[in-house]
């Protein structure tokens, strides 16, 4: 699918899987550890992003990228909206904060773009190529 020979290779991908690990970094210690309901909804999120790119690409079709692809765009807002709460509450510093909302946009705006090359592409994916 666009060159591309397994989800390990997109950079969105790629990207959301740094930012999942700093996530569980960041929320193992201290009050974020102990706020279970926010620790685990942000975690939640952030794997979803990955995990939809995974299933997405997958699928073989770009129809139903595209539809997974807007998922893990939609789960990328939301753990955007949770970093805000976390940050509002105490649990994060500005630069961390700053960090994880840079990272998540550009996660949301890579994510953005392939979609809409998958929309303009020619190739409707692997399972049509028969």
């Amino acid at each position: 699918m666009a060159g591309f020979n397994s989800f390990e290779d997109l950079e969105i991908w790629q990207q959301s899987r740094l930012l999942t690990k700093k996530i569980y970094g960041i929320t193992k210690n201290g009050d974020f550890a102990r706020d279970y309901a926010l620790r685990d909804q942000i975690r939640r999120s952030i794997i979803s992003v990955m995990a939809n790119i995974a299933e997405g690409f997958y699928r073989d079709g770009n129809p139903e990228f595209i539809q997974f692809l807007s998922i893990a765009k939609g789960s990328a807002g939301e753990t955007k909206s949770h970093v805000f709460v976390a940050f509002d509450v105490g649990y994060i510093c500005e630069k961390e904060f700053e960090d994880f909302i840079s990272s998540l946009n550009e996660i949301i705006n890579k994510t953005t773009a392939l979609i809409k090359y998958l929309k303009n592409s020619n190739n409707k994916g692997f399972k049509h190529k028969q």
